[in-house]
């Protein structure tokens, strides 16, 4: 699953899409937005009720055991989110 990062404030991304749905299990964060100081100190973090939407409750609840199992789901304010501790920015 390929999702591009639209808005990121603080570590959150708040609008994304997805770019490609294959593979939900093993998501990648490109990142097409404007970035402050501030805005991607440590992971990014795409919202689980995100991934839902992008790729259907059944593939999400299908990957989310395996994030989960792999370190990869943090929760925040009773928000649970993906987390991308690598992500890469796309060419201007």
């Amino acid at each position: 699953m390929r999702i591009r990062a639209l808005s990121v404030f603080e570590r959150i991304v708040y609008h994304c899409v997805c770019v490609d749905a294959r593979d939900p299990a093993h998501p990648v964060l490109e990142v097409d937005a404007v970035l402050r100081e501030g805005d991607a100190d440590g992971p990014l973090l795409v919202s689980v009720a995100d991934i839902k939407r992008m790729v259907g409750f059944d593939a999400a609840g299908a990957a989310l055991p395996e994030l989960r199992r792999a370190g990869r789901t943090e929760v925040h304010d009773g928000v649970e989110y993906v987390t991308f501790p690598m992500w890469e920015r796309l060419p201007a």
